[in-house]
């Protein structure tokens, strides 16, 4: 986990810097490595190579230290953010959380697990108990959809980017693009979250269709979930009196055309901070 938090909250910064276009106030750790790198740390060991399990990463390694560390950002009013893919380190990573709490009390945190990828079906109640956010990417879902059944098999596949199942459980999502890992256009995630399609064009009903969500929900994930994420839901998320004036406007109504055809909406304007920045 990266320290420079540490000489940030010493010089007064913590728990946020807060400019219109930038804001400090979160630490972001590593749990493990990705699924296409066979790297993701599961319970069990990969379909394709069963004498891996993935790899913790040295942030975690031992385990203790990462725990101190959170333990000391956290008391020093920062968000922890931390990157969890497999089934097995997104479950450590709730542990840390819980003992994170523990350490310093009830407060609200907005804890994040990043990616949260594949999930052990015991750990979504989790996540909703103790009010951890699952910060997702739905456009990798129609990436890794090509392949990654056969890398986890089909019964750890069924709680793979779990949209529905997170959102059944009343967990809070917040999307987002992982960019420059995958493209920037939110079009393509709000695609990817609605129909599960994958990119080879070879599961046009989509891959794991009961995690499927509707667009209205993926549109709040993308918007109030991002900035409840973030602490920024009093200033954006929403179209309301007293919030940002950020605002799109798109060149298709993307809420009544068929759901293939959104991923090919494009932006054609831009207003932020009330003022009109792109025109296509």
């Amino acid at each position: 986990m990266e320290t420079a938090w540490v000489e940030r909250a010493a010089k007064g910064t913590a728990p946020s810097i807060r400019l219109p276009f930038l804001r400090v106030g979160a630490v972001k750790g590593y749990a493990d490595g990705s699924l296409g790198s066979t790297t993701a740390y599961f319970f069990e060991p990969y379909t394709d190579a069963p004498g891996n399990r993935g790899l913790l990463s040295d942030e975690m390694q031992p385990l203790e230290g990462m725990r101190a560390r959170l333990i000391q950002a956290d008391k020093a009013g920062q968000q922890l953010c931390v990157h969890a893919i497999g089934d097995q380190a997104i479950s450590m990573v709730l542990d840390l959380f819980a003992d994170v709490e523990r350490a310093n009390g009830p407060r609200d945190r907005r804890l994040r697990v990043e990616h949260a990828q594949h999930v052990a079906p015991k750990d979504f109640d989790r996540f909703r108990s103790m009010n951890v956010i699952a910060s997702m990417q739905p456009t990798h879902a129609i990436d890794d959809g090509r392949w990654a059944e056969g890398r986890i098999g089909p019964e750890r596949a069924k709680t793979t980017y779990a949209f529905r199942a997170f959102l059944d459980r009343g967990v809070r999502l917040a999307f987002g693009t992982d960019w420059p890992v995958a493209p920037l256009d939110p079009m393509i995630s709000f695609y990817a979250a609605v129909t599960r399609a994958t990119l080879d064009g070879k599961r046009p009903g989509g891959w794991v269709p009961q995690q499927k969500i509707s667009l209205v929900e993926a549109i709040r994930a993308y918007t109030v979930g991002a900035a409840f994420a973030e602490f920024q839901e009093a200033e954006k998320g929403s179209i309301e009196p007293g919030k940002l004036a950020d605002i799109v406007i798109l060149s298709e109504d993307i809420l009544t055309i068929p759901p293939e055809s959104i991923r090919g909406a494009r932006v054609d304007v831009t207003i932020a901070g009330g003022k009109v920045v792109h025109e296509r």
